[in-house]
Formats: structure tokens, C-alpha cells, sequence
């Protein structure tokens, strides 16, 4: 057994898992599963072996050399390729907070970096153990990291779109920008040392972990004050919708007005479904803050057997009725997020796909 190949792997792949099981603990509220940060980090690593391919084709259509292609190009594809998750878990409300933001980048970037480096060993496995001190603690890290404050730039800038249009505006490609371009120029960054390999080292060491760790303090409190005056406001409007006092809401007057243009079968189904859908926003937020105090809440039938009705409301009063009056809930993407979680734990961990739901 070749001992040496074994602890330049361990010192290659090592610290970057070690670093995203530390930021998966520290999310008191559970907000992504173990197998959620599993399968980002598989994503990650697929699109590792994408970018090499992608990186060898465009390679050989530029004029410039190697040192120059790794500055200033590379970064580029490899950080959109990454990117490219992130966005997806936006579109599709899979990203509720800062935290689940930097963990599912950090968890993308990871993968990312563990195909990189166990690929590189493979091709070089005589380079010397400083070489893979220097990937495992610098180029890993920077990988997860770069990818981390990317989801999270984006997060703030998507929170304040909502501020400004509501909270249903939509996800302008702009938005993903200033993220995309701090991942590059952090990655470029780092591929400008290649002479100074303990520089770059140290910089993605210490400057990366401790950006993530004050993401996570201050979007750890962020979170909670968000949860408990959702919460609260979620059950009030509960409470006015079953008195009746929201039909004379700006909100419930526009609802009253649509859906008294459907047969009244669709107009009693559309208000269960609107009813049911806060509901379960309800039990998300009890299910988070029993989280953050330590506490286990059970999921699972009951929960799975609302989901399932609030689906068959969905089919019923159809696709055109729920976007028509999206705009008048008062239901966030990050809400939307919160009834994903819900679902997903109340199915033992399988990811069902919403049938009319959100």
C-alpha cells in the first residue's frame, strides 16, 4: 500500500469536506439536509469533469498561453458552470436564507474541488506532498468558497428586488451578476499567484472561513427575526381569513373580485387551497424555530396528507388561477422554500414533485 499516495488524497480532498461538514452543522435550523449537500456536492463534481472538457475546447480556439487562459478564462467557465446550480435553486425556490445559500454553494464548490484534485492526482501522483497541501487547504477551499459568497450576493441582491417590487418580483438575470463577478475575480485572484502558492494558500485559508463563518452568525440571526415576524404575521392573516376579516383587505377584495368570475365550486376550491397553503406555511416556520431551540418536531402523515389535498386543490382550480393570483398572497419565495422543506421532510426525505402546489 502506497502510504504516501494515500495522505497526499487525504490532505487533497480532506479539508474542503471537513470545512462543509463544519458549515452544515452550524445551521441550527436544519435547513439543508444531509443528502440535499451530498447530491450539490455530486452536481459540483459532474460539472468538474464538464469544465475540463470545456476548458481543453476553448483552450484550443484561443490565442493566448496557459498561465493566461488559467487567469483569466478559466475562472470564468468554471465559476458560470457552478453558478448555474445556484440559479437553478433560486428559479425553482430551493434557497430560503443566506445560510441554506452558502451552504448549497460551498457544498457545489466542494465537489467541484474534490473531482479536481482526486482527477490531478490520478495524472500526477509523484508531485510532491506540497503540492496537495497547497490545493487541499488553497484551491479547494477557494473553489467551495468563491461559489459560497457567489449563492450568497446573490441571495441579498434578490432580497432586495423583493423589498423594492413586492414579494413575488421576479429573478432578473442581472441579479446573478455582482455574485458571478466576485466568484471570478476571487478565482482569477488566486490563479495570479501560481509563484507564491503558500500566499494564495493562506488567503483562501484564512479569508474565505472567516467571511462564511460572520455569513453564518449574522444570517443565523437574520433568519430567526425573519421566522418569528413571518410567523406571527402568517397567523394573524390565518386568523382574519377564517373570521372573514381579510375579504376586506386590498388583497381580499382583489381575491373576492377573481373569484367570483369562476363557478363557485372553483371560488370554494381556491379558498381552501389559499387557506391549506397557509396553514403548512405555518407548521414550516414551527417546524425551523423548534429547530434553532434544539427541539424535534414530528413530520410526516399528517403533513404528507395536507400536501397531497392542497395538490388536488392545485389540479382543480388549474395552472392560469394560480399564477393570476399570485400577486395578491402574501406568500415569499423564501415561504415557498419553507413549504418545499415541509413536503420534503413529511415524504422521509424523497423529493416528490409538487403537483399544483406554490
Amino acid at each position: 500500500m502506497d502510504w504516501s499516495l494515500i495522505a497526499k488524497l487525504a490532505i487533497a480532498l480532506a479539508p474542503v469536506l471537513v470545512l462543509l461538514v463544519v458549515f452544515e452543522r452550524l445551521d441550527v435550523f436544519r435547513l439543508v439536509s444531509g443528502g440535499s449537500v451530498a447530491a450539490y456536492a455530486a452536481i459540483g463534481a459532474a460539472l468538474a469533469g464538464l469544465s475540463y472538457v470545456s476548458n481543453a475546447h476553448v483552450m484550443e480556439g484561443l490565442p493566448i498561453g496557459f498561465t493566461d487562459y488559467t487567469r483569466y478564462v478559466a475562472p470564468v467557465i468554471e465559476e458560470t458552470l457552478k453558478g448555474l446550480v445556484i440559479v437553478g435553486l433560486f428559479a425553482t425556490d430551493r434557497v430560503g436564507f443566506k445560510l441554506d445559500a452558502a451552504i448549497a454553494g460551498f457544498a457545489v464548490g466542494a465537489g467541484f474541488s474534490v473531482f479536481e484534485n482526486g482527477y490531478l492526482l490520478t495524472i500526477f501522483p509523484s508531485a510532491s506532498l506540497g503540492v496537495w497541501i497547497v490545493r487541499g487547504f488553497g484551491t479547494a477551499i477557494m473553489h467551495g468558497g468563491a461559489t459560497a459568497l457567489f449563492a450568497v450576493i446573490t441571495h441579498e441582491f434578490t432580497e432586495h428586488q423583493a423589498h423594492k417590487q413586492g414579494r413575488h418580483s421576479r429573478l432578473y438575470p442581472w441579479l446573478f451578476a455582482p455574485g458571478l463577478l466576485v466568484a471570478v475575480v476571487i478565482h482569477s485572484a488566486f490563479n495570479h499567484l501560481p509563484g507564491r502558492p503558500m500566499l494564495a494558500m493562506v488567503g483562501a485559508m484564512v479569508i474565505i472561513p472567516i467571511t462564511l463563518l460572520m455569513v453564518f452568525a449574522k444570517g443565523g440571526a437574520t433568519a430567526h427575526d425573519w421566522l418569528e415576524h413571518d410567523h406571527e404575521g402568517h397567523a394573524a392573516l390565518l386568523a382574519d381569513l377564517r373570521a372573514g376579516r381579510f375579504a376586506h383587505t386590498d388583497e381580499g377584495k382583489a381575491l373576492d373580485a377573481m373569484a367570483r368570475r369562476f363557478p363557485s365550486r372553483i371560488a370554494a376550491d381556491l379558498r381552501a387551497w389559499i387557506e391549506l397553503q397557509l396553514v403548512l406555511v405555518l407548521r414550516a416556520e414551527e417546524v425551523l424555530l423548534a429547530n434553532e431551540r434544539g427541539e424535534q418536531l414530528e413530520v410526516g402523515a399528517v403533513e404528507l396528507a395536507d400536501f397531497h389535498r392542497l395538490d388536488d386543490l392545485g389540479r382543480r382550480i388549474g395552472g392560469a388561477t394560480r399564477h393570476a393570483i399570485a400577486p395578491h398572497l402574501r406568500f415569499s419565495r423564501s415561504d415557498l422554500y419553507e413549504l418545499h422543506m415541509l413536503r420534503h421532510r413529511a415524504s422521509g426525505g424523497r423529493h416528490p414533485k409538487p403537483r399544483g402546489a406554490g
